[in-house]
């Protein structure tokens, strides 16, 4: 066989392999991908579905028993409602009243348990005021 076309035959298996394989890798990501969820989501869901939540720890709703945490959640943005959250695991330092967190689990009885370590804590941007980075210690000042 002329090598000019073994040449061609074996480019033409490595770039259908090489596009196979990108086609498997875009179609996993998309799949696997879920969009995270607001605590007022979840207040008329059946119980036993499988989420990833996000939203702001209510100040005055955090209680450690043992090695669970307990606390509740609400809307990043005009909720009042918000939904207990049931969690073992680590616990980011970040972690505090009024800070933005996303974590993964279900939804049982209207309580969200969580998955062990599914707990991420959003830092607030830098490019922030202080007031909206913790509510709870808002500081005024004169200029």
């Amino acid at each position: 066989m002329d090598p000019n076309v073994k040449r061609k035959i074996r480019l033409v298996v490595a770039l259908s392999a090489a596009v196979l394989l990108a086609v498997g890798l875009i179609y996993t990501s998309f799949s696997a991908s879920s969009e995270a969820r607001q605590p007022s989501d979840l207040l008329n869901a059946p119980s036993g579905g499988s989420y990833e939540l996000t939203g702001v720890v209510v100040p005055g709703s955090i209680h450690h028993r043992g090695s669970q945490l307990d606390f509740r959640m609400e809307d990043r943005e005009g909720s009042t409602q918000s939904i207990p959250i049931r969690y073992s695991g680590e616990i980011p330092d970040p972690f505090q009243a009024g800070r933005e967190v996303i974590i993964r689990g279900t939804l049982t009885n209207g309580t969200f348990m969580a998955q062990r370590d599914s707990l991420i804590t959003k830092c607030p941007s830098k490019y922030t005021t202080q007031a909206q980075q913790d509510p709870q210690h808002v500081i005024i000042t004169n200029n």
